[in-house]
């Protein structure tokens, strides 16, 4: 049973909360859940905690940021639409604002002999923690023959292919392999029932969303001004519609994409950025606020285009997810008892552990045989899989390393 909206002056505390929870959630989605439970459950009792690990079922089904799904799925049992959108800004904005920010700084400071060697350790730290992600995700998922198939073939589709349209072709594929196998056959009446409910032309606008971004950055101009912000626009919202698992997954798909195919990126930039997202609170997928900036910057905009890339990054990336979980979760009820959405989920992450191993392998060539920082990384791998150092810990000791020596 859905939970009635709450009298205002328990929409503020609702906030308070979120504000808390915002500047304290380190460590990814699994410890964000611990936080959600705190802050939520235990101490406010917003909302059961049942409904909370529906929440975080129902947004690990759906593509796009899990955390920041199950936090605007709380929101709007607690207090609808408005408050949703609230905790949503108030969630993504902070840490969107700071990388965005450290974008332009390196913009500006990336000729600088002194900035480049205190960034120079934490990339391989960043690399480390790829490395780790792959290592966990793929021992969780790849345990049938099937998983293994499917991630072995991204890994060689993302080599011999090189095209951004890999990724969701093969999540694609992934899910339905895994949900045509797994699925039991006695659900047609159920699925009938529930998307009866959907109002098809919500599904018309959020995906002619996609192609109108599509189409227009195709025929529009290079040479515009509006060119690349309208292609950036539409690189982040077809990434965000269809990225499954979270930041462990968007991030070696957006290396692939903004370093590998289309070069808006340095690869140093690249990773520079991702290991100061490490070191922040809030959501990973705000990264694409640096990834945003950045590019506008190497592209020749000044100062306002690098604040609107950082603002196009955030926004275009969860703007599907958020749609979503929205549209959704008024019927979640029914959707969770349909075990062919939760059969796919298998296939859809066994694609993903092989797009996180072939952006492993990508960003480890450039390294070379660089003997101190394969020491970097082993050991930062070493410190994440046997001890309870978080990543925030590790980036923060390497900017210091690199700024004293």
């Amino acid at each position: 049973m859905q939970t009635k909206p709450i009298a205002a002056k328990k929409q503020w505390l609702f906030i308070r909360n979120v504000i808390f929870f915002t500047f304290t959630s380190f460590g990814g989605a699994q410890a964000h859940l611990a936080l959600l439970l705190k802050y939520f459950v235990h101490q406010t009792k917003f909302i059961t905690e049942e409904e909370l690990l529906e929440l975080n079922a129902l947004a690990q089904v759906l593509p796009g940021p899990a955390s920041t799904q199950t936090l605007v799925g709380i929101a709007w049992k607690v207090g609808r639409l408005k408050l949703a959108l609230i905790t949503f800004l108030i969630w993504i904005l902070p840490t969107a604002a700071v990388m965005t920010f450290a974008a332009i700084s390196f913009g500006l400071l990336d000729q600088k002999q002194k900035f480049i060697g205190i960034l120079e350790y934490i990339q391989p730290i960043a690399l480390g923690i790829v490395g780790y992600g792959a290592y966990k995700l793929g021992r969780k998922v790849l345990t049938t023959q099937v998983s293994v198939f499917l991630a072995v073939a991204a890994i060689v589709a993302t080599f011999v292919l090189r095209n951004a349209y890999v990724f969701p072709l093969a999540i694609l594929v992934g899910g339905m392999i895994s949900s045509a196998m797994e699925t039991p056959k006695e659900e047609t009446e159920l699925r009938v029932k529930l998307f009866s409910n959907v109002n098809p032309k919500k599904l018309i606008y959020f995906l002619g969303a996609l192609l109108l971004f599509a189409m227009v950055g195709a025929i529009i101009n290079r040479t515009s001004p509006f060119s690349l912000p309208i292609r950036l626009l539409e690189n982040f919202y077809r990434n965000g519609i269809l990225v499954f698992g979270g930041g462990q997954v968007l991030v070696p798909l957006m290396f692939t994409e903004f370093v590998e195919m289309k070069h808006y990126i340095t690869s140093s930039g690249f990773l520079s950025g991702f290991a100061l997202q490490q070191a922040l609170p809030g959501p990973t997928f705000s990264f694409t606020s640096y990834l945003g900036a950045l590019s506008m910057r190497n592209f020749g905009y000044g100062l306002w285009g690098q604040m609107l890339g950082g603002l196009i990054g955030v926004i275009g990336i969860n703007l599907p997810g958020l749609i979503l979980v929205l549209f959704i979760v008024p019927f979640w009820d029914d959707l969770k008892k349909i075990s062919r959405i939760k059969h796919s989920l298998s296939g859809i992450n066994a694609v993903s552990v092989g797009f996180i191993i072939a952006a492993f392998i990508l960003l480890l060539i450039p390294m070379g045989f660089n003997i101190p920082f394969i020491g970097i990384m082993i050991a930062t791998f070493l410190l994440l899989n046997f001890t309870k150092v978080s990543p925030p810990v590790i980036v923060l000791f390497g900017i210091l390393i690199g700024y004293l020596f």
